[in-house]
Order: structure tokens, then sequence, then C-alpha cells
């Protein structure tokens, strides 16, 4: 009987150990992120609300930041919690150009690969 007690106790803490690695410490780490980004906001960042709304930062405050919207140049108060998400153009324009580069040296070695098949082929027929 004692050992179905220890057995119980151990397979609990097997199961908080696994839902706390698996939920509870991930979660935490996005709440640090999100919350590190809302803090570094500052003026000319380019953000995108949690209803969708997308503007440019035009003064911050501890917890109110004012947004100007680009198409008709209004500005909205609202609090820092609001933000989804901070775009940076020129950020963008990197991660785009870093993405197409290992496409292209991908599409040299697959050509390289295909050329050096093609060489292995042809050195096997003329030993035949």
């Amino acid at each position: 009987m004692p050992q179905g007690g220890a057995t119980s106790i151990i397979f609990m803490v097997a199961m908080f150990a696994i839902f706390y690695f698996m939920l509870i410490r991930p979660q935490r780490k996005r709440d640090k992120k999100v919350k590190d980004m809302r803090s570094s906001l500052k003026k000319g960042d380019e953000v995108i609300t949690i209803g969708g709304i997308q503007g440019k930062v035009v003064k911050v405050n501890d917890e109110i930041i004012v947004v100007e919207l680009d198409h008709a140049k209004q500005r909205l108060k609202m609090q820092k919690w609001a933000i989804h998400s901070v775009i940076n153009p020129s950020k963008e324009k990197e991660v785009v150009e870093k993405i197409k580069e290992p496409v292209e040296v991908v599409e040299d070695e697959v050509v390289e690969a295909v050329e050096a098949e093609e060489v292995v082929e042809t050195v096997e027929k003329t030993e035949e």
C-alpha cells in the first residue's frame, strides 16, 4: 500500500513538471517579450494595435501613447497594453533579402549537384 502512495506522488510531480515546461514557462517568456516590446516603444515606431489599427507613434508616456494614422493623419490616444506589435519597414526589407539569399545559394548547389551527377553518369558510361 505505501508504494501506491509514493507512485501517485511521483506521478503528480511529473505531471506538474510537464505542465510547467510545456505551458507555464513558454507563456512567461512570451509575456516578458511583449512587456519588453511595449516598454521600448519610442517616437517614430510603426505599430499595430490589438484591434488591427496601424499607425506611427507620435508621443510616449508611462502608460499612454499617441498613434497617428497614415491615411487620415488622425491621432489616437491609447494605452500601451493595446499595442500588439511593432513594425520596422527597414528590418522587414532586411529579412526579405536574407530569405532570398539562401534560396539562390541552394539553387546553385542543386545545379552543381546535378552537374556532378551528370559527370558521374558520363564516367560510368565511358567505363562500360
